[in-house]
């Protein structure tokens, strides 16, 4: 038996579905005040206090080369957990809606078709099939790059009260 699921959630970024691997997700919470933090990455919106924990928050629209997400009363933040280094990092990814927890088979995940050489598309682990719906499956250790996770945590550690 292999380490991942068939399990995904669905959210969505604009028009576009897309999927994690319900295996990272950690939990869905709603929009909550988020604290800007300076000369940090424009993708990184702040830190929210997660049960007394600084948790980076990202802007998984600008990180994609969309426009900022703008709050609604769908707006949440999924909380994942990414694996960079070996090491296990907690992330809070902007969503414009979550949708649901579905099933997706393997044999209904596509490989991610080759876009040309200026598009990174490695942090996309293929494209599911769902009802007739293209569903854009993300692997969550690639879309954020280790220095973009590694400034973040030195963000938030530099934010974090010093415990004397």
């Amino acid at each position: 038996m292999s380490d991942s699921t068939n399990q995904f959630l669905t959210f969505t970024l604009g028009e576009e579905v897309f999927a994690l691997d319900i295996a990272s997700v950690r939990e869905v919470l709603e929009y909550t005040a988020i604290t800007k933090v300076p000369r940090t990455h424009e993708s990184i919106r702040g830190v929210i206090n997660l049960r007394g924990r600084a948790v980076p928050v990202v802007d998984v629209r600008l990180k994609f080369g969309m426009a900022e997400t703008q709050r609604t009363v769908d707006t949440c933040i999924i909380i994942v957990e990414v694996s960079l280094g070996g090491e296990d990092t907690v992330l809070g990814a902007l969503a414009d809606s979550v949708k649901e927890v579905m099933d997706i088979e393997p044999g209904d995940i596509e490989p991610a078709p080759r876009m040309g050489t200026s598009i990174k598309a490695d942090f996309i682990r293929g494209i599911g099939k769902h009802n007739d719906e293209f569903i854009i499956v993300l692997d969550i250790d690639k879309v954020f790059s280790e220095e973009e996770i590694v400034h973040a945590a030195a963000v938030v550690a530099e934010e974090a009260p010093s415990e004397a």
